[in-house]
């Protein structure tokens, strides 16, 4: 597996297929945003996960259903 930086991410993803390439990546929480409710009334997360490479370069990833609710209350700084 190729590891690619979550800081990175952007412009492997210009530059390369990564749909034909097995990566991998990592994150820390920075931010948590509170749950949120959708138009359809289903809940859901937000998290802000950083490579604590480049502070500047965040990916936001969103938790829906059966994996919001398993992991909503994970703490920040969890890697």
């Amino acid at each position: 597996r190729k590891l690619i930086r979550l800081s990175q991410l952007k412009s492997k993803l210009a530059a390369e297929n990564l749909e034909e390439i097995d990566w991998v990546t990592f994150g820390v929480i920075v931010k948590k945003i509170t749950p949120q409710s959708a138009n359809n009334g289903r809940t859901f997360s937000i998290w802000r996960l950083n490579d604590l490479r480049d502070l500047n370069q965040c990916v936001s990833l969103f938790l829906f259903g059966d994996v919001h609710k398993e992991h909503w209350k994970t703490d920040q700084g969890t890697v």
